[in-house]
């Protein structure tokens, strides 16, 4: 189970109020909800491998290189040559990140992160070497492209909350949106996704580009479909995406997640030892994490 841990603690964070505080008054909504989330999809999935995906960088600068506007509505502090652009996040998560953090290490589940990449690319890479089913949890679109029936790589949509889990297969792809996986970078490129900034190729919506990719197999089909008159592409759609094939041309490599990091070796298998346990208990006491701390602990024991 490879999990995309700031949408899960962010989703945490917003789920439950700043009143939930350790006994020094430090808000601990974040971690609390983040142990319920792990232990709510531990027991229900039963992984027996686990990995917290990590940011490294939120906004990597090859992805901006490609794509200037990419998750610029997100800048809260610009930065410059010797720091990197500073998110737009509340005081009252950006204090919880480290305690997160020694959580996680307490009770042995593997935080991993590659410099300069997001956690999409490192969830990218995992999937793509796993030697064992897959299940990718996070609330972004953009990782629908991991997804690989003949390999059981699905993903565990947070998207409709914990309560509305939703396992995305290929079948659920071509059904909702008429593509497969390994189509869906080619289909967001050309869609967009103001989310992420990206704006996408305009006037091409979601069935357009959902009927082209049918037709024409990839996005480069289409963009050299629409250099041609033979191709029964009306004129106005071909006109579009000539005026926007630089765009999407530069912009797939950043919105394809890197399947090929160089990842550091970690033992991803659930276990909890005397050792671990004692560390959890005295996170819990000291920050007062109350049942959640014993329903992830109840969760991995299983």
């Amino acid at each position: 189970m490879l999990l995309d841990t700031a949408a899960l603690y962010f989703r945490a964070f917003h789920g439950l109020p700043e009143t939930i505080t350790a006994p020094d008054g430090t808000p601990v909504n974040a971690v609390r909800g983040l142990l319920d989330i792990i232990a709510r999809l531990v027991a229900e999935f039963e992984p027996t491998h686990l990995v917290a995906c990590w940011d490294d960088a939120w906004r990597p600068a090859w992805r901006v290189e490609l794509v200037p506007s990419y998750k610029a509505q997100r800048i809260a502090e610009p930065g410059d040559g010797d720091r990197p652009d500073r998110e737009e996040v509340p005081e009252a998560l950006t204090a919880q990140v480290p305690m997160v953090v020694e959580v996680l290490q307490a009770l042995g589940v593997a935080r991993v992160g590659v410099p300069d990449h997001e956690a999409d690319d490192v969830i990218g890479t995992l999937a793509a070497t796993a030697t064992i089913p897959v299940d990718v949890v996070t609330s972004d679109r953009d990782l629908f492209q991991v997804i690989d029936d003949d390999r059981a790589v699905r993903v565990v949509s947070t998207a409709k909350g914990m309560r509305n889990l939703e396992a995305v297969t290929d079948q659920v792809l071509q059904d909702r949106y008429g593509v497969r996986a390994a189509q869906y970078a080619e289909f967001a490129t050309l869609r967009g996704d103001p989310s992420d900034g990206l704006p996408g190729v305009a006037g091409i919506g979601e069935k357009t580009a959902a009927t082209l990719l049918l037709r024409f197999g990839d996005l480069e089909g289409v963009l050299e479909a629409a250099t041609t008159t033979s191709s029964g592409i009306a004129a106005g759609q071909a006109a579009k995406l000539r005026a926007g094939a630089e765009y999407a041309r530069r912009a797939l490599p950043a919105v394809r997640v890197v399947t090929d990091l160089p990842v550091p070796e970690v033992d991803t298998a659930i276990g909890l030892t005397d050792e671990r346990r004692a560390a959890a208990q005295e996170l819990a006491e000291r920050w007062d994490l109350g049942r959640s701390m014993e329903r992830v602990l109840a969760a991995l024991d299983r």
